[in-house]
């Protein structure tokens, strides 16, 4: 199995954990890093919108947590034409990753769109604009 379906595979599984009551709008997603390995997460709402957490956001603290701080390629998957990371989750990408990073947009059949990150996130806050 080639990565790109392996990523596919994994965020299906964790787009079936989303939590999602209110919007009924499930996301997962899979993270590949530069190690080699393979990290998910799904989405999380919350009755206080704002507390929600973002499939994205989830996968990069499994990433985090597992010892790894590097992405190499993530996917992101829901029941859309597209999926794309919001700008929020965007920086979240960008903090570990170079403007080289794959990201592919996946509906609940295939893989959509394939970007570079600096295609979706061309002027990124970094540690130098502190």
């Amino acid at each position: 199995m080639n990565n790109e379906q392996k990523l596919y595979n994994l965020a299906q599984k964790a787009r079936e954990n989303a939590y999602a009551p209110y919007s009924e709008f499930k996301v997962g997603a899979a993270i590949l890093t530069a190690n080699g390995n393979f990290y998910s997460g799904c989405n999380v709402e919350n009755a206080s919108y704002p507390c929600g957490t973002c499939a994205e956001a989830g996968a990069v603290s499994a990433m985090i947590c597992g010892g790894d701080d590097k992405i190499s390629e993530i996917l992101i998957m829901a029941d859309a034409d597209e999926i794309l990371p919001c700008g929020n989750c965007l920086q979240k990408i960008a903090e570990f990753s170079s403007g080289n990073t794959v990201i592919y947009s996946a509906d609940l059949n295939k893989i959509v769109h394939k970007y570079k990150l600096r295609y979706l996130l061309p002027h990124k806050f970094s540690a130098k604009d502190l």
